[in-house]
C-alpha cells in the first residue's frame, strides 16, 4: 500500500515534529470518506485524514487546553490508532502547532482584509468588527490563542498576533497624528494600545456576549476615537509620582 492512503505508515505526509509544521492553506474543512475499507470501516484520503485530525484536534485543545489533550483522545475521537496522529504530525506538540499556525492567520487575514478604507473611524470599527467577528465564528481557535502557547517558539503567541495587527493599524494612525499637529513617531505605541484594548474586550465578550456584537464594536470606537480627539499633545502626569 502507498502512501497516497494517508492512513497507512510511512505516507508522504510524515513529519518529525513541531518544527516540520508549516502554515496551512485556508481551511478545507470537508473530510468525507471517499470509500468503506473490510469490516465497514471509513477510509479517507491523506488529505482528508489530515483534516479530520485538525478539526477534532482544534475542538479538544479549546475544550481542554494544551496540558489536559492527550494523542489517545484526540485518535479515538478520529476512530484511528495513536501511530496515524504521529505519522500526520509527528505528536501532540506538532498537531497544535499546525492548529495554532491556522488561527493565527485566519484572525490577521479578517483584520487586515477589513481594512479596506474610509474614513478613519471607519478603519477603528472595521478592525472592531474583524476581531469580533473572528471570535464569533471561530470560537474555538481563539480559546486556543488567547492561552499561552507552550510551542510559542514556532508559531508565536497571541501577544506577537496582536503586535502583527497593530502594525497594520500604525501607517493609518501616523498619518492622522500628522494632521493633527502629533508625533507621528507615537504612533507605533497608540496602534498596541488601541489594538490591545479590542483585543481584550473581545476576550470578555467571549464568556457573556452581551451586548450584541455590533453594539460593542460601537462602544470601542466610542472610547477609542473619542480619546483620540480630545488628546493632549503632550501629556503630563498629576500624580506625585513623576518616574
Amino acid at each position: 500500500m502507498n502512501g497516497s492512503n494517508g492512513d497507512s505508515a510511512g505516507g508522504q505526509h510524515r513529519t518529525s515534529g513541531a518544527g516540520a509544521a508549516s502554515p496551512e492553506a485556508p481551511r478545507n474543512r470537508s473530510t468525507a470518506p471517499t470509500r468503506a475499507a473490510k469490516g465497514g470501516r471509513v477510509r479517507m484520503t491523506g488529505k482528508q485524514r489530515r483534516e479530520q485530525l485538525l478539526d477534532i484536534g482544534r475542538s479538544v485543545f479549546a475544550e481542554r487546553g494544551y496540558d489536559g489533550t492527550s494523542v489517545e483522545e484526540i485518535a479515538e475521537r478520529a476512530g484511528v490508532s495513536k501511530p496515524v496522529v504521529y505519522e500526520h504530525f509527528g505528536g501532540k506538540e506538532g498537531l497544535y502547532a499546525v492548529v495554532v499556525d491556522r488561527e493565527m492567520q485566519l484572525l490577521l487575514d479578517m483584520v487586515t482584509g477589513a481594512l479596506t478604507g474610509g474614513h478613519s473611524r471607519e478603519l477603528l470599527e472595521q478592525a472592531a468588527f474583524a476581531l469580533m467577528d473572528y471570535i464569533d465564528t471561530s470560537t474555538d481557535g481563539f480559546k486556543i490563542l488567547v492561552r499561552d502557547s507552550p510551542v510559542a517558539q514556532s508559531t508565536g503567541t497571541f501577544a506577537s498576533l496582536i503586535s502583527d495587527i497593530a502594525t497594520q493599524v500604525e501607517d493609518i494612525l501616523g498619518l492622522e497624528f500628522k494632521a493633527r499637529g502629533f508625533d507621528p513617531r507615537l504612533a507605533p505605541m497608540y496602534s498596541q494600545m488601541l489594538v490591545g484594548m479590542v483585543a481584550l474586550t473581545g476576550q470578555w465578550w467571549l464568556e457573556v456576549r452581551k451586548p450584541q456584537k455590533a453594539e460593542v464594536a460601537a462602544h470601542l470606537v466610542n472610547l477609542a476615537w473619542h480619546g483620540l480627539e480630545g488628546l493632549e499633545r503632550h501629556p503630563k502626569l498629576v500624580g506625585e509620582r513623576k518616574q
